[in-house]
């Protein structure tokens, strides 16, 4: 929503399909925002933009020129819908549809550094709005590299498709479609706690992705370019947001114990279904 380290958000919905958004900005200025006109999400399409909320940043005045937001009748009935992770504020609409507010540092620094840019480790709030099933994080751990290393794999999906775009995005370059997996890791050798392992696009056309955790180089740009222990903690996460205007899901287990090669093949029953002929993840198979 643009808005970065917001409070006290809220969520109204009425019976013409609106939402009005009202939190309190970093600076301590509140702000209502209208919301409107997506529902669900598209499948990947080229010529086609993704579905996209309408939003009016002025509580109404945009779209009828008037503080909508403060007449603003709300219709919320209690959430009953799928259970979701960093959830604000909930809503079943008059229509039977959800709307959600997730509240979620998506960016972060990787390899488990701590934060050496602005941008790192604000919260930011993203509204969804669906009916019908959620877009589908099916995610496997797995041995890599021979046994000798852990790692995770798996794909987005959504009614059954991939989810993808054409391109990696880039501060220079949007890419509507494209959706990030990021990979996180628990008490690790970087340190307790939760660190950012990687972020991964998910690759076009299986909506698939893998990530092992190496000892590797961080990224130029980054404050110590010396190699970085393997990061694999106790515990793993996956998240993703959703297709279109559908919500942030999430993937959680436990790390793998020693290598079991029985096991590691039934990993790599999984692979092969989900990311056969996948060259980019071919060797962590």
């Amino acid at each position: 929503m643009g808005d970065r380290n917001v409070r006290n958000p809220t969520l109204k919905v009425n019976a013409k399909g609106e939402a009005l958004i009202s939190y309190v900005r970093a600076n301590g200025q509140p702000r209502h925002v209208l919301a409107w006109g997506a529902i669900n999400a598209r499948w990947p399409n080229a010529t086609i933009p993704p579905t996209r909320f309408r939003f009016d940043h002025a509580g109404g005045w945009g779209k009828y020129g008037r503080q909508v937001w403060r007449m603003f009748r709300n219709a919320c009935r209690p959430y009953d819908g799928p259970k979701l992770v960093w959830v604000v504020a909930s809503c079943k609409a008059p229509d039977g549809s959800y709307w959600v507010l997730q509240s979620w540092q998506r960016v972060q620094p990787m390899r488990g550094f701590p934060a050496f840019q602005p941008a790192h480790m604000k919260w930011e709030l993203h509204v969804s709005h669906w009916r019908g099933p959620l877009a589908s994080l099916e995610v496997s751990p797995n041995w890599t590299y021979g046994g000798g290393w852990q790692g995770v794999f798996g794909r987005l999906r959504y009614l059954g498709r991939p989810v993808h775009g054409w391109r990696t995005p880039s501060p220079s370059r949007r890419a509507a479609y494209a959706r990030y997996v990021y990979i996180d890791t628990l008490n690790s050798a970087w340190g307790r706690g939760w660190k950012r392992a990687g972020a991964k696009v998910t690759h076009n056309p299986n909506g698939g992705f893998c990530f092992s955790f190496v000892p590797d180089r961080p990224p130029p740009g980054y404050p110590d370019r010396s190699i970085r222990p393997a990061g694999n903690g106790d515990r793993h996460r996956v998240t993703a947001m959703g297709p279109g205007v559908t919500p942030v899901v999430q993937w959680e287990a436990d790390s793998l114990g020693p290598y079991n090669r029985a096991l590691d093949a039934t990993f790599n029953s999984i692979f092969d279904s989900y990311l056969a002929g996948d060259r980019a993840c071919a060797k962590e198979r």
